[in-house]
């Protein structure tokens, strides 16, 4: 599906997302994605929804956004609580949604100027 046509100048914006890809600023990535305005992290978590650890969720606070919206693939997943911790702990929030709904949400809050992360699992083919 693509959402827009160009960059939309505040930061990196997601332009397409299909099953399996993502071009953010005009670049296909054929993986898991941290997106933000100022970077894009590939392979920020290297497996599925299923083997998300507090680690994961511990170095996405290290990136010090203002909320993270986490992208579960086709369908939304909530992760348990006591992996969110480390962004509890760090007042960071969290979104989570399918991976679809993810890429509208962060694209939006990242127009708004906010300080957003999209945590982003592949949609599989």
């Amino acid at each position: 599906m693509k959402f827009i046509l160009d960059e939309a100048g505040g930061g990196h914006a997601i332009q397409h997302y299909d099953r399996g890809e993502f071009t953010v600023s005009g670049v296909v990535y054929r993986e898991n994605l941290l997106v933000m305005p100022d970077q894009v992290v590939p392979r920020w978590h290297d497996a599925g929804f299923a083997e998300l650890a507090s680690g994961d969720f511990q170095r996405l606070a290290g990136f010090a956004p203002e909320i993270i919206i986490l992208g579960t693939g086709a369908n939304q997943h909530f992760p348990a609580p006591a992996l969110t911790l480390p962004l509890m702990e760090a007042r960071i929030g969290l979104e989570v949604m399918d991976t679809a709904a993810a890429c509208r949400t962060y694209n939006i809050l990242m127009s708004e100027g906010r300080r957003v992360a999209a945590a982003l699992l592949t949609i599989e083919p």
